[in-house]
């Protein structure tokens, strides 16, 4: 039989294990596109964007239209005043400016969306460089999302995004006009429904409009320090 003081030692060293493992854990990159079904620019980046969807379970894509090319042609269906309100707190950050496409990598870098390679290496750095401030976990079940955040060190915003995973449209004015522009992870909402202040909390929301849904937890200064794709309950893993 072990010695107390060697288990004591024993649970120390596993505790310590378990918490770097999670540090250095696997939650995946975000990526936030700013674009526009107004914008001629955007479809290169709307397609990079939808590739990460398709082919990365370690990035978390998102599109969030923004309202201010809807007054040259084409109103975007798919555009709200909160994509707007987010990028620019964003500009103050980075250009000072907003403009179309995007794309911000996990809140610290940004890079023109169609630019392939500066977007990949911003995502390869936030792999190795990212941050996770506590575990992080969320079910959907019975109409309300559940949200467990584990303790750690820091304070965040607790938001809840909805997302549609695809839409085709076919652009009947505008830059685009007579184009069909196929679109994934389209942001339909984000509400912050809570303060994480590095104890343990458990959170209750409504579900949010939108196919999917994301929790994100985002530093003070903007920066993304916790994302999870909230599980439906009700739904059996496959094997």
């Amino acid at each position: 039989m072990l010695p107390r003081s060697l288990i004591a030692i024993i649970a120390t060293a596993a505790s310590l294990l378990a918490s770097h493992a999670f540090a250095a854990g696997s939650r995946p990159v975000v990526v936030e596109l700013f674009t526009s079904q107004g914008c001629s620019s955007c479809p290169p980046a709307d397609r990079f964007l939808s590739e990460l969807s398709d082919t990365r379970t370690d990035v978390l894509p998102l599109a969030f239209h923004v309202t201010y090319w809807n007054q040259l042609g084409w109103k975007d269906p798919f555009s709200f005043d909160g994509a707007d309100a987010r990028q620019a707190r964003y500009a103050q950050r980075f250009r000072d400016f907003e403009y179309t496409p995007e794309m911000v990598i996990d809140g610290k870098a940004e890079v023109v969306g169609s630019n392939r390679s500066a977007a990949s290496a911003a995502i390869d750095h936030a792999r190795s460089a990212g941050v996770t401030a506590a575990p992080l976990a969320a079910t959907l079940g019975d109409g309300g999302v559940s949200i467990s955040v584990g303790a750690g060190t820091g304070h965040a915003h607790v938001l809840l995004i909805g997302y549609d995973t695809r839409h085709v449209t076919a652009i009947g004015r505008g830059e685009n006009a007579g184009h069909t522009l196929t679109e994934s992870n389209v942001v339909r909402s984000m509400v912050v429904i809570g303060q994480w202040s590095g104890a343990a909390l458990t959170l209750r929301a409504d579900a949010v409009a939108g196919e999917r849904q994301v929790v994100l937890l985002e530093d003070n200064d903007g920066a993304i320090v916790g994302a999870a794709r909230v599980v439906d309950a009700h739904v059996t893993p496959a094997r």
